[in-house]
């Protein structure tokens, strides 16, 4: 490994990801995005704008037995999810509005996505290219949320996390049969406003919109120490792999 990448332990250890030491580094968002995919072994998950892998992986460690496939637009981002996955996830090197004709011909029974949070017309750019690249939305907000409903098998499920205030733009930009929306805010602290939602929504689903209440991520009014403070539930999604339901 040379001094440009880090090895960074997730889930406990379960997963080991290179990443670069500057630029774009996955936190906790795409780990409780993966952790909120109630998938099956054998089915197929599409993990689109997957980085180095972080999401797809901390997946596939909860749920052995997966068929993966990671777009990622950045080829070296693309090459360390390769690495990382070490065989356990097909990645492809595309933009999500343009795919190859290899994963426009599939549908997926799971399409997660972790979406550029900031629209570049309201917010500064990042100096690094590949956090830029990551964080600074190019394709708009509803062409991920209308690739991922195409990509899905029929009552396949879709799964976003993404700012709180973008909600209002990904509920309407859910195409006809997609349905059986729910929402989980995701707020910092007891008494904060949500930063963070999951959105899950089912193809040819027919339940009705829930708003769940939101999960709070830490104890406390306030960070005191340089210890975690994560309640009891989120380190246990954080770092025994626990499933995050809603």
């Amino acid at each position: 490994m040379n001094d440009t990448l880090t090895i960074d332990a997730f889930l406990g250890g379960r997963v080991q990801l290179l990443q670069p030491r500057t630029g774009y580094r996955a936190g906790v968002d795409p780990v409780l995005l993966a952790a909120s995919v109630a998938a099956r072994a054998g089915q197929s998950v599409l993990d689109l704008g997957c980085g180095v892998g972080a999401a797809m992986l901390c997946l596939a460690a909860r749920v052995p037995g997966l068929h993966i496939t990671g777009v990622e637009l950045q080829e070296d981002y693309a090459e360390l999810a390769r690495r990382n996955s070490s065989g356990a996830a097909e990645v492809i090197v595309a933009d999500i509005t343009a795919l190859p004709r290899e994963v426009l011909r599939r549908q997926f029974d799971h399409v997660i996505a972790n979406p550029p949070y900031f629209d570049r017309a309201a917010s500064r750019e990042a100096r690094d290219a590949g956090r830029e690249t990551a964080l600074g939305e190019t394709a708009p907000l509803t062409d991920w949320v209308k690739v991922a409903a195409k990509r899905l098998k029929p009552k396949g499920y879709a799964h976003i996390i993404h700012r709180a205030e973008r909600l209002p733009e990904i509920l309407g930009a859910w195409p006809n049969g997609m349905g059986s929306v729910e929402v989980l805010p995701l707020a910092p602290r007891a008494g904060r406003l949500a930063e963070l939602v999951i959105v899950r929504a089912r193809k040819n689903g027919r339940g009705a919109f829930k708003l769940h209440p939101p999960l709070i991520l830490h104890a406390g009014e306030r960070h005191t120490t340089d210890a975690e403070d994560y309640i009891p539930a989120v380190k246990a999604i954080l770092r025994d792999a626990d499933p995050l339901e809603f």
